[in-house]
């Protein structure tokens, strides 16, 4: 497992920490990789009945690192970033996060599959896939309208403008937000109360709710996946990653 990811199994609760505080947590191939680990161990280890994903350092994570990204980019449903998505889809046991600072790109689109969601009042989400001249992922372009409506989902997704906790309460996307030292042991508290539930029934009751959404979120996630990366070698992408690491305003009209 990369010390980027860190486990740590207490009392049936697996613990996931996004541990490189010092980019705020984005996410490189490697840290990917720990994630699909983290959840395979998830689905086979019997003593692990709840997972909690979170971050350290204040942040939850900053999305992909783009230089990473654009070092080795995803190529279809065999890349880490992928495995992982379909991974989320496919676990079985009740997952909870706790969202403290920025929660980007697939930082809020993991909540979508989480079964609690807990932030502090610093949290602050964004979904900048369209403004990265890219798609939405992680099967948000099914669950968010189903979540937020399709008037919200659409100012989120299009728009990709950071939104607070707050709004994210407002909207659905968190169970509650609390003050930000508050936080770890909030979400600790709801994770270890799942993890006393009867862990069949807990199983068989998440089964249930996901049920009807399964196989759409399967297969808008693969429909997202392939035009994600078709948008990869566009132009407008071209210009996004180029303004971002040139530290100025993208011009898409030029294009």
């Amino acid at each position: 497992m990369s010390e980027q990811i860190l486990t740590q199994l207490d009392d049936g609760l697996l613990t996931v920490t996004f541990n490189r505080p010092e980019k705020k947590n984005a996410f490189t191939r490697e840290m990917y990789e720990g994630l699909v680990s983290a959840l395979d161990r998830a689905a086979a280890d019997p003593g692990v009945r709840v997972i909690l994903f979170q971050g350290s350092g204040g942040s939850f994570t900053a999305g992909n690192d783009l230089m990473d990204f654009m070092q080795d980019p995803p190529k279809g449903e065999g890349s880490p970033v992928f495995r992982f998505l379909l991974g989320l889809v496919a676990c079985e046991k009740p997952i909870v996060a706790a969202v403290e600072g920025p929660a980007v790109g697939l930082g809020t689109t993991l909540l979508l599959h989480s079964d609690l969601v807990y932030a502090a009042d610093t949290a602050r989400f964004h979904l900048p896939f369209v403004n990265l001249g890219l798609v939405p992922e992680g099967a948000s372009s099914y669950l968010l309208p189903r979540v937020v409506g399709a008037l919200a989902a659409n100012e989120l997704l299009l728009l990709g403008e950071p939104f607070s906790a707050a709004r994210a309460l407002e909207l659905g996307l968190v169970n509650q937000v609390v003050p930000a030292a508050e936080l770890s042991a909030s979400a600790k508290q709801k994770a270890l109360a799942l993890s006393e539930r009867p862990l069949g029934a807990l199983i068989e009751a998440k089964k249930l709710i996901k049920a009807g959404i399964k196989a759409p979120t399967l297969e808008a996630m693969k429909r997202e996946g392939a035009v994600f990366v078709d948008r990869l070698t566009s132009a407008e992408a071209a210009e996004a990653f180029s303004a971002f690491f040139e530290k100025r305003k993208p011009n898409f009209k030029k294009l």
